[in-house]
């Protein structure tokens, strides 16, 4: 047996790579809501981090995993690959699967356990939002995914929106760029997969009156292309309005996107010809990384650094660093903490700030008054807190049962 690792962990040995996947020991299993797979997956905890375990084929365990260490060197919203295990066998002799193993992400859920009840069209369309989203920065890097489906990601809550990851990257190719044809296909599979799914959510029940699987399938690609186009055409800026440029980089800053080069050119007309040439995600989440060290999402990080600002305009603070420091420990973190280690496991941190912000305005718009961040705390935790369920890891629990 061979065990290639990207990271030291002698509780790996520990496993029972001698007997088949399905057959492992309950008491070696953390139970997990898991999306659809082709393949057996498991879950277990090793020294507190919890890891997914894949039966697959060898090459494509060993592809698969190489792709993913190349993603996470990108630093890409997918899974974190840890070992793939091969050259197994049985106490008898019969030879195994090998597997790969990822690291679970915290806070996440496969689509189908987001809901617990009727999936309603505001859910659905925050879904295809985030999955848009995800491939869009996945085609820029020029990752081409090959089976892109609700089914494949993972979702994070993400200030009332969704994040989305990557999980399967069995049929996937990573290359310098992607060509409009390989867009188009990954595309038009991601369309035929969700129709699939819509109508599986349709028949379990799960899918609202009011949504069309169709609609859905073709909803998706609709966002993806308008996000692909506002971050990638060619704009035409005459010689006096050179503001436009700027106007457009702020828009692409709003989107959570970073532009590191921009094409320009001269045309015949007097006018450039405008194209952000290298764009990355992550705009908000960087910013807040060097102000504060926090670590979050798109949407929770532009939630985060908007409440510092107003901080540091009502502190009447003209040195950002200073205000950044001063909003973590006086505001940020106090709020953090006021949550009793009980209901630790229900949010992560920024999300659970963002929705303590949330609250407090809509106390605020009841009362008709700014109750106070102390006040909205309370609030929050007694009223809302209380009754989430567990998402950094929702044990035991399958779709339909929370």
């Amino acid at each position: 047996m061979r065990i290639t690792s990207a990271l030291v962990d002698p509780a790996l040995l520990d496993l029972p790579w001698s007997t088949p996947l399905e057959q492992w020991p309950a008491d070696q299993l953390v139970a997990l809501p898991r999306g659809i797979s082709r393949h057996v997956v498991r879950f277990v905890r090793l020294a507190g981090t919890v890891y997914a375990v894949k039966e697959t084929g060898e090459r494509v365990a060993e592809r698969e995993y190489g792709l993913l260490r190349s993603l996470e060197r990108l630093d890409f919203p997918a899974v974190r690959a840890v070992a793939v295990v091969d050259g197994r066998h049985t106490d008898d002799g019969e030879p195994l699967d090998p597997v790969l193993v990822t690291r679970h992400l915290q806070f996440s859920l496969p689509y189908r356990a987001v809901f617990s009840r009727t999936l309603r069209p505001e859910t659905m369309e925050r879904l295809l939002d985030a999955l848009a989203a995800l491939i869009v920065r996945m085609h820029l890097t020029g990752f081409f995914w090959g089976d892109c489906s609700l089914s494949n990601t993972l979702f994070r809550r993400d200030a009332g929106a969704f994040a989305a990851y990557l999980v399967d990257a069995e049929t996937s190719a990573l290359h310098r760029s992607l060509s409009n044809g390989q867009r188009n296909e990954d595309v038009e599979l991601a369309r035929l997969n969700i129709f699939g799914e819509a109508l599986d959510l349709q028949a379990a029940g799960l899918l609202h009156e009011s949504i069309d699987p169709e609609q859905v399938s073709s909803e998706v690609v609709q966002r993806y292309e308008r996000l692909w186009h506002e971050i990638t055409y060619e704009q035409a800026v005459e010689r006096s309005a050179r503001h436009d440029i700027e106007g457009r980089i702020r828009r692409l800053n709003e989107l959570g996107f970073d532009v590191a080069e921009v094409a320009m050119s001269l045309v015949d007309d007097g006018r450039y010809l405008v194209r952000p040439k290298v764009v990355d995600a992550g705009h908000h989440c960087r910013r807040l990384m060097r102000l504060t060290g926090l670590d979050a999402e798109n949407n929770q990080a532009r939630r985060l650094l908007n409440d510092l600002d107003t901080y540091r305009a009502e502190s009447d603070l003209t040195d950002e660093q200073q205000a950044a420091h001063r909003w973590l420990t006086e505001v940020f973190e106090p709020v953090v903490r006021a949550v009793p280690a009980h209901l630790r496991q229900k949010l992560e941190p920024a999300e659970l700030f963002t929705q303590v912000v949330e609250h407090r305005w809509r106390l605020a718009e009841a009362a008709g008054r700014d109750v106070g961040l102390a006040a909205a705390v309370q609030s929050f935790l007694a009223d809302v807190l209380v009754h989430r369920p567990d998402e950094q890891a929702v044990l035991g629990a399958e779709p339909g049962e929370r």
